[in-house]
């Protein structure tokens, strides 16, 4: 791997790290202000809100200014977000312009890497790519959680500038304000990432005519009969991932009676099961077999709803591990099928461009449908158990699907799914 790699890899591990901690920051001062419960709910679906609504265009974007500068740009528009948090915006308004420049980074993040390294280390670079997302989610988590702390924001609430008021009085815009020097710092790395001899691409005049080739390769994917599966698969997995941080600190508030500080640390036991759900299958499933884990994702939906039942640390930590190691189970097989399926129907490109649409769209649905269940004066309980059960449900619709394709287009599948074992399984 060559050094521009490596400057790549600090830029986003600094940037998604910042992420993750400022979700918790983020939770921390909606409480402080006593917002409604639905608000700290509804964070996961603004963030994901841009992800939607600019899928179209943020391709051709990252494609038409060099990959630094997109970058650089994105996590300063992050910067602005936490201004705006810090500065008396709604908290909901100014995380969904933070989520805004996620949604420009993140295809800059994948396309710089087929720029800078030849094909036979991609699947390399990719596995760095995933490893470091998930140690960045565990590590933020945990920072944006000790930050809002008693012991830390009290060091921080410490410091004061001679001549200067900063306005920085409570422990989460303390915190905010450590997040902001940490984008900066990715920011400088995105200073730093080599040019490439890759072509721009300019925008169109009309970003309107983007609007057809998206929709038509979205439709494509939707329309066959493994990708179809496998889409809706992976979109109602990262629906019930993304919401999963904050529905593990709603729980531990009010099953344990724990701070948000010490919730964090459960939200970073998920990602951990996750990590090894998503190593063992890597190691254990083939492509053809992928259709196989549907059942898995059932299992989460009830064992979100189990969640309940669910009443001292020693008993949570294991089931939280357990739920983090299905979903990485049932993900990587699914996501893999996906990439097949997508690079055979559209290209590599388009077929991410897709999948992100559907899986942040899955994001803001069910987000909002949780926000919504605790807007309407559900316990946190009950809002739970409503969105495992319908996360159980859509689960076993999409096996009852499958199994009806392998009934009435059985050839059609069977011929699908010999292609898939003849690729290789890769994460």
């Amino acid at each position: 791997m060559n050094r521009g790699f490596y400057t790549i890899m600090s830029a986003q591990f600094f940037s998604s790290l910042a992420d993750n901690a400022l979700f918790v920051a983020a939770v921390q001062l909606l409480r402080s202000k006593g917002a409604p419960t639905w608000n700290e709910a509804a964070l996961v679906p603004m963030f994901a809100l841009f992800y939607v609504v600019l899928a179209p265009f943020v391709g051709a974007f990252a494609d038409a200014r060099p990959t630094g500068w997109v970058m650089f740009v994105s996590n300063a528009i992050k910067v602005v977000g936490c201004l705006m948090m810090l500065f008396g915006t709604h908290p909901l308004m100014a995380y969904a312009v933070v989520g805004l420049g996620a949604a420009a980074y993140s295809p800059a993040k994948y396309g710089i890497l087929t720029e800078l390294l030849p094909a036979s280390q991609l699947v390399k670079a990719n596995g760095w790519i995933e490893g470091l997302t998930i140690t960045s989610i565990i590590l933020g988590v945990l920072l944006g959680g000790q930050l809002v702390g008693p012991r830390i924001s009290s060091v921080l609430l410490s410091f004061d500038f001679p001549l200067i008021d900063t306005g920085v009085n409570t422990p989460p815009a303390a915190a905010i304000s450590v997040l902001i020097f940490i984008y900066i710092l990715a920011a400088w790395f995105n200073t730093r990432i080599p040019l490439t001899d890759a072509p721009l691409r300019p925008m169109p005049k009309h970003l309107i005519s983007l609007l057809p080739d998206f929709w038509h390769c979205n439709t494509r994917l939707w329309r066959d009969r493994l990708g179809q599966i496998s889409l809706a698969t992976t979109t109602l997995f990262w629906g019930v991932s993304g919401n999963l941080r904050y529905i593990v600190l709603a729980w531990a508030s009010v099953a344990l009676g724990y701070s948000v500080t010490q919730a964090s640390a459960l939200v970073g036991v998920v990602a951990i099961g996750t990590a090894v759900g998503a190593v063992a299958a890597s190691m254990r499933m083939r492509l053809d077999q992928a259709t196989n884990v549907m059942p898995l994702g059932i299992a989460m939906g009830l064992l979100v709803v189990f969640l309940n039942f669910v009443d001292n640390v020693w008993l949570a930590a294991p089931f939280l591990i357990l739920l983090g190691g299905l979903g990485g189970f049932l993900v990587v097989p699914m996501n893999a099928l996906l990439q097949h399926r997508g690079h055979n129907l559209m290209g590599a490109g388009r077929s991410i461009a897709v999948q992100n649409f559907n899986e942040q769209a899955s994001i803001l649905g069910l987000g909002g449908f949780y926000a919504l269940s605790t807007g309407m004066g559900l316990s946190a309980f009950g809002a739970i158990t409503t969105f495992g059960i319908v996360v159980a449900g859509f689960m076993w619709a999409i096996k009852r699907w499958h199994a009806n394709n392998c009934v009435r287009h059985a050839a059609e599948v069977q011929h699908l799914l010999d292609l898939a074992r003849n690729d290789k399984l890769h994460h």
